[in-house]
């Protein structure tokens, strides 16, 4: 599922002198974790490290004490960094946003989304699109079922493991999260919001969509926006940012946008380069010279004054600016074209409009404590592995722009609200039970169902069937309880499956089983082969008798 690692910077704790003992109080809070986890062994733990630092003076002298001392404490550190690893998790996130210029999804996503990647496979998608078609009869139709590209990205996903997490569209913004099945029991709290900016904030052809969640008991929220058009609307852009980063989540306890533990922050949002003429942004990007252009960002710019905008993050602009391309082609902009009253319109300037941005709260909070940094605050870091543009996909005039995140986490939450598993071997020609247990904080209601789920489901609504908890259970016990299922109900050519526990309360899968096999009905099958038989047997007769005309 995840890899483990820290980014401490004792790598070179091996060549720790005497020398070095004398910082040794600036770290012995960290070095009491690798003692009792009880309050009394980290108390023994400093006892002996102050004995340790009043005999630094007496053994300073004595080669033989000092490499002795020094192996010990290497011995410390390497116990410490290994403690240390098995708590944090690494949970790999790729993001997308794309304009997408009213098209259709493309052929193939493979380099998008990095399928053929040689790394471990992405934890989370997070994909944002912008101008998705908006058209009175295609909004209609969306709003009653999954939109074309929901529904290409499910197909896409889907069969490599991925559900559908949440989904939250306003007009043409589109936001996608898909997820591995294994973290679901640990994603909570899962909400969606959109503000509109468009026409005084009164239509959503401009604005905001996010999803926030709480992963592993860290606060993340997405956010992908739209901001206006246009060279000299920069101070409408950063007006429109501002007050989608005002709006609040619907529900109890859930913190402001700006509150998250890590917030991302993507989408077309129309920053352009200043002052330069098109014919030098130009020749700077054929020459790959794109560090002559970062001055004039605008985004880069405002980052400098805006006090809101100075702890977002962004990995270098190592791409060609991705806005505006002749579609189907990686030229830009070259077509003629005629605007009202037959004027020709300007050339678009090449630009950086397409942004992935990111804030990681405990990073500003530390940051203004001048440098005071405490180990134990820091439970979740951000770290950018890859920020790329994609040349190849031309069915818009902006290019996608994909980020791929490493979030090292400590998780706060360790075990699943449910447990849940099928009893026995399976079968399509029997009725089956199903066992579970729940922690005693667990909010259970009347209408929690568990799902029965092929292991390729797009979504908590994609269940082959389900059976309620309360009105389908058959026994109960201090430690768990079963439910059963009818065999009327299970695929009769069986297959490859999953339980899903839905909780009414929270909203979400709280518990999820391991893939299992259902064996299939043979005596349907068997009834099926015959029937089969018998109608190719009764194939010659037919042949024969239309040969006598």
């Amino acid at each position: 599922m995840a890899s483990f690692s820290s980014e401490d910077a004792f790598q070179d704790s091996a060549a720790l002198s005497l020398n070095d003992l004398e910082n040794l109080h600036n770290f012995r809070n960290r070095s009491a974790s690798f003692s009792s986890t009880g309050s009394s062994g980290r108390l023994q733990l400093r006892q002996r490290v102050a004995q340790l630092m009043a005999c630094v003076e007496d053994i300073s002298s004595d080669d033989e004490i000092h490499e002795e001392v020094s192996r010990t404490l290497d011995e410390a550190f390497l116990i410490w960094e290994k403690k240390l690893k098995d708590k944090w998790q690494e949970f790999r996130l790729h993001l997308v946003t794309w304009n997408v210029g009213t098209a259709s999804p493309p052929p193939d996503v493979t380099s998008l989304l990095q399928l053929n990647s040689l790394g471990p496979a992405m934890d989370m998608y997070v994909i944002g699109l912008q101008e998705v078609n908006s058209r009175i009869t295609n909004f209609l139709s969306d709003l009653a079922f999954d939109d074309p590209w929901s529904i290409f990205f499910m197909a896409v996903l889907s069969p490599l493991g991925y559900i559908k997490l949440s989904s939250v569209r306003m007009q043409g913004l589109l936001l996608l999260v898909f997820v591995k099945h294994v973290h679901l029991p640990f994603i909570r709290d899962v909400h969606t919001h959109y503000t509109r900016t468009g026409l005084y904030g009164y239509w959503g052809n401009k604005g905001g969509v996010t999803v926030r969640m709480s992963l592993y008991g860290h606060t993340i929220c997405f956010m992908n926006c739209h901001l206006p058009a246009h060279m000299e609307n920069t101070e409408q852009r950063l007006d429109d940012f501002e007050k989608i980063l005002e709006m609040q989540f619907e529900g109890e306890n859930i913190p402001s946008t700006l509150d998250h533990d890590v917030l991302f922050w993507f989408g077309d949002l129309n920053f352009r380069i200043a002052d330069y003429g098109i014919h030098f942004v130009r020749e700077s990007i054929n020459n790959k010279r794109y560090n002559l252009l970062w001055e004039k960002d605008q985004l880069n710019m405002a980052k400098k004054k805006e006090a809101f905008l100075q702890d977002f993050i962004e990995g270098p602009l190592q791409f060609k600016p991705t806005y505006k391309f002749d579609l189907y082609s990686d030229v830009y902009d070259t077509r003629e074209r005629k605007s009202l009253f037959w004027f020709n319109e300007k050339k678009r300037k090449p630009a950086w409009t397409d942004r992935i941005l990111w804030r990681v709260k405990n990073l500003c909070q530390n940051a203004s404590k001048e440098g005071e940094f405490s180990e134990e605050e820091q439970t979740i870091s951000v770290t950018l592995n890859n920020y790329i543009s994609h040349m190849s996909y031309g069915i818009s005039d902006h290019k996608p722009v994909t980020g791929t995140f490493g979030l090292e986490l400590k998780p706060l939450l360790l075990d699943p609200l449910v447990t849940l598993n099928p009893e026995g071997e399976w079968s399509a020609e029997r009725d089956v039970l199903i066992s579970y247990s729940a922690v005693p904080e667990f909010p259970s209601s009347a209408w929690d169902w568990i799902g029965l789920f092929k292991v390729s489901f797009r979504h908590v609504n994609d269940y082959v069937t389900y059976a309620w908890v309360e009105d389908d259970e058959i026994s109960s016990t201090k430690d768990s309880k079963q439910v059963y299922m009818s065999a009327a109900e299970i695929p009769d050519m069986g297959g490859e499956f999953l339980l899903g526990y839905y909780s009414n309360n929270l909203q979400s899968i709280v518990g999820i089983s391991q893939p299992f096999r259902i064996q299939p009905n043979r005596t349907l099958i068997d009834k099926d082969l015959t029937q089969e038989e018998n109608s190719w047997m009764q194939k010659p007769d037919n042949l024969e008798s239309r040969d006598e005309f």
